[in-house]
């Protein structure tokens, strides 16, 4: 057997060391499932959604350049609209859209996560 030499041994790690990918925050089991069943559940309803409202653009958008005597704008704006992404609720889109919300990131003394409903009083 050939032995590599130890310089192209470190020379190997450190480059996969150096272009591998930034580690992934900790999450919670629960919050990681939760996350998964809401995505998966979003995306059964908007996947069909979004085929249907990008087919009747494309069939809108056509008929508008037919019936308008070729108004290639107005066609290209209901193409555009209706056809924009996103097509997939991904776990970024769907945090993104939630907003930041700090009580999923306060701690107490404890290290524990504060129960954000006690003590307060409903709003009417």
């Amino acid at each position: 057997m050939r032995k590599i030499p130890v310089f192209l041994f470190a020379a190997l790690v450190s480059t996969l060391t150096a272009f591998s990918p930034a580690p992934v925050k900790a999450q919670e089991p629960v919050e990681t499932a939760g996350v998964a069943v809401g995505v998966t559940a979003g995306n059964m309803w908007f996947l069909p959604i979004k085929a249907i409202s990008v087919t009747a653009g494309a069939l809108s958008g056509a008929l508008s350049y037919v019936v308008t005597g070729g108004n290639l704008e107005l066609t290209r704006q209901i193409w555009q609209d209706t056809s924009e992404p996103p097509y997939l609720i991904t776990p970024e889109l769907a945090r993104k859209s939630v907003g930041y919300r700090p009580e999923l990131y306060e701690t107490n003394d404890n290290g524990m996560r504060p129960d954000s409903t006690a003590g307060r009083m409903p709003r009417d």
